[in-house]
């Protein structure tokens, strides 16, 4: 039943988030803000929204170049086809749809494809904490944000902690993971287990120092870039605000979006921004309707690109959401970490 599904339950969230927003947006405020749009700073703002894209696509080239060589157009287009199934697809099933996107286009085994996936995230924590730190040196948060950003900034060093131990006590973090949890919580442990194997294959596809250095120049870029994005963004509808306040929305954004609750962040993405915004004293209709307009522009160059590769390799994306629509991310690891087809499994 289609009320049973994770997409319909998101959709609903979505509408709901996206109608507490604009419930107090008038059609006189709109006009007034489309009236007072300066398009010499909206269009540098477009235009780094589309460099955003690119230099992920090309950081994602770069983590699979010990793997295969891959153009770099190619890469662009085919990585913002997988961000696409991220957005049409709810919660980590966009994930899925990746793995299947990227393997069955490139050859890549799943376990590369998923090992880039882990080595994102880890590379954008970076990167975040790096720009949190940066951000609090040069800028005195409001009131109201200083509390949550040491929290944010507590919780990212701890999970790179954790990370970091991942890596170098592997066998004697499973060896505790045996001792207390493999009876007591057999499910729990096999996951924690696949996890662990999964992100210490991951770091394999990095086999130099200037891999690492190249990947994280390109993670710094590219939300130094969306940083960009915000500030012309701001300044194209008349909000004199400092760059350092537009990269305070950005890591909170980028943070309150994280776990893909509603397609597309459709609704919290909203209501992450306008309440960053709230913070600096900007009105709230003024608030809503910049979220909405940044969002538009950050989804542009997704579509774009995307659709290119889609069209050129007369890929269905409807066939791929409805063969995983309802997979988990990771159903499909053993437990060495390797993914494994179902008729493997089976």
């Amino acid at each position: 039943m289609f009320w049973k599904k994770k997409q319909f339950w998101g959709s609903i969230i979505a509408v709901a988030l996206l109608a507490f927003c604009l419930k107090d947006v008038s059609l006189v405020e709109i006009q007034s803000l489309v009236r007072r749009l300066d398009y010499a700073y909206l269009i540098p703002a477009v235009i780094f929204a589309f460099m955003f894209i690119i230099i992920k696509g090309l950081r994602w080239k770069v983590l699979l170049s010990q793997q295969r060589k891959i153009g770099a157009t190619r890469a662009i287009t085919l990585y913002s086809a997988g961000q696409i199934l991220n957005i049409v697809m709810p919660v980590f099933t966009g994930q899925v749809g990746r793995l299947f996107l990227f393997s069955r286009n490139e050859g890549l085994r799943k376990t590369v494809v998923f090992s880039t996936i882990m080595l994102e995230i880890l590379f954008d924590s970076i990167s975040l904490v790096i720009f949190l730190f940066l951000t609090s040196l040069a800028f005195a948060f409001p009131e109201g944000y200083r509390t949550l950003s040491l929290v944010i900034l507590t919780v990212t060093v701890v999970v790179l902690v954790l990370l970091y131990l991942m890596l170098h006590y592997q066998v004697r973090l499973e060896e505790i993971g045996r001792k207390h949890l493999r009876e007591r919580s057999p499910g729990l442990y096999i996951g924690v287990k696949k996890f662990i194997r999964s992100f210490t294959k991951g770091m394999d596809l990095l086999h130099s120092s200037q891999h690492i250095i190249g990947t994280m120049l390109y993670s710094l870029a590219s939300w130094g870039t969306h940083t960009l994005v915000i500030y012309f963004l701001l300044k194209s509808c008349g909000f004199s605000l400092p760059f350092a306040a537009a990269a305070a929305i950005m890591i909170i954004n980028t943070l309150a979006v994280m776990i893909p609750i509603t397609p597309g962040n459709a609704g919290t993405f909203e209501l992450a921004v306008s309440s960053s915004l709230a913070a600096f004293s900007v009105a709230r209709s003024d608030a809503v309707l910049f979220a909405l307009t940044l969002h538009l522009l950050d989804l542009l160059p997704i579509f774009l690109f995307g659709s290119i590769f889609l069209h050129q390799q007369k890929v269905s994306i409807r066939e791929i959401k409805e063969k995983h629509d309802s997979e988990i991310i990771f159903d499909q690891v053993d437990e060495d970490g390797v993914f494994v087809e179902k008729e493997e499994q089976a």
